[in-house]
């Protein structure tokens, strides 16, 4: 296969089902190739790292994305987070980013622990409930990995837990603009939840104006009513979306991934339960073997950049295949073996630099905690059919995960 082969498989149905084997084709061009012009690919660990780290080469903003699509600013759905971190280089970048950041501190994050484990033994009690009910197999996604995180991002931003259960549709069909190839049923599917997000937190938002509560949403109001040029009104329902639909899709389906996993390596799920097996060392590991982010861009911000030996002039695009990067052989010893006894450094799936994920200790927090509790509460817990990949490569998670809590 040449190289044009492997990414139009790669962007389709084969890539979305398992995409490593053609990032190991690819891999074999070299860890950064050109597919044209415009495009460049980086299958490197060392590679992916350094042009992260270095802010010579920055996110598409929707200005410049809005030169390559003409129907860009034409659909909610692709425009709604252009104002928020995730879509913004320096200066606007690091304004905004500075004022979250506080509550994703080490400190903070730590303090949230005790809340962590009572959210998981609530869910995990529910669970036992279903199984005590002798009801049969239940979908994990629906049931646990999702529910988690949902839970505690809305706790920390002040959403109501009678909304809870909206997000997770919403969040689905919004995030597939983050992929290459969506359709029009799907563009369509996330304008309409990217307006729905929209009302959502701009009333919200009213709210807490008039009624401040101590959590995320009041202190951003407020830093907005008080200097709209920190943060603008626009601004603020960008990245209440982005922290809302980000808090939870990442982490469930890290939870997911982890869960998939452990099903296969029952030596591994018996000593994650019986505590001789760092919980921390295997979600490392699980990011490292099935990153929930497969795929991240940037673009050249000025001329004479290079990676490695390959020139990356100003405007071109770089598509980082984290999913690959975490499998690089002169990284990792056995790259395709799932191994949570490793040592060799954390992977590349919360990215690096200037946009390294705000939540990533959070979510390792919520799977640390979550994924020993439910084997110890669930010892028979196991796959009760086959569990359905989502049509995703960027974000890659299932669509359904059927097990069996008990041995009945």
């Amino acid at each position: 296969m040449d190289i044009a082969e492997i990414v139009t498989e790669l962007m389709g149905p084969e890539g979305h089902r398992d995409p490593h084997p053609l990032y190991e084709r690819l891999r074999a061009f070299g860890t950064t190739v050109r597919t044209d012009e415009y495009l460049v690919m980086v299958t490197g660990h060392e590679e992916a790292d350094e042009i992260l780290r270095n802010p010579a080469f920055g996110v598409i903003e929707p200005d410049l994305r809005a030169q390559f699509e003409p129907d860009f600013l034409d659909h909610p759905g692709k425009t709604l987070l252009g104002d928020s971190i995730l879509e913004r280089n320096a200066p606007d970048h690091g304004r905004m980013r500075s004022l979250i950041s506080s509550v994703f501190t080490p400190r903070r994050v730590a303090a949230l622990t005790p809340a962590v484990t009572a959210a998981v033994e609530d869910l995990l009690d529910e669970l036992a409930e279903h199984a005590d009910g002798d009801d049969g197999p239940v979908d994990f996604l629906d049931a646990f990995a999702f529910r988690l995180p949902i839970g505690v991002i809305c706790e920390l931003l002040g959403v109501p837990d009678e909304d809870r259960h909206l997000f997770r549709p919403l969040a689905a069909d919004l995030t597939v603009t983050l992929e290459f190839l969506a359709g029009d049923e799907e563009t369509a599917a996330a304008d309409h939840a990217a307006v729905e997000l929209s009302r959502y937190f701009a009333e919200l938002a009213a709210r807490r104006r008039a009624d401040p509560k101590d959590d995320l949403v009041s202190a951003l109001v407020a830093t907005a009513d008080a200097d709209p040029q920190r943060l603008s009104d626009t601004e603020l329902l960008a990245n209440l979306a982005l922290l809302l639909v980000a808090g939870f899709e990442t982490t469930g389906n890290l939870l997911g991934n982890a869960l998939a996993l452990l099903l296969e390596h029952p030596d591994t799920a018996a000593a994650l339960r019986d505590g001789t097996l760092d919980p921390a060392a295997l979600v490392d590991e699980v990011l490292r073997f099935d990153s929930p982010v497969q795929v991240t861009s940037r673009i050249a911000l000025t001329d004479g950049l290079t990676v490695g030996d390959l020139p990356v002039p100003r405007d071109t695009g770089v598509l980082l295949l984290l999913g690959a990067a975490n499998r690089d052989p002169r990284r990792y010893t056995e790259p395709g073996r799932f191994d949570p006894t490793r040592t060799e450094g954390r992977p590349l799936s919360f990215g690096a630099g200037p946009h390294y994920c705000l939540g990533a200790q959070l979510a390792r927090l919520e799977a640390t905690v979550a994924l020993p509790a439910l084997l110890r509460r669930f010892p028979a817990l196991t796959a009760a059919g086959p569990a359905v990949r989502r049509e995703r490569l960027v974000l890659r998670g299932f669509g359904t995960l059927p097990v069996t809590l008990t041995d009945r």
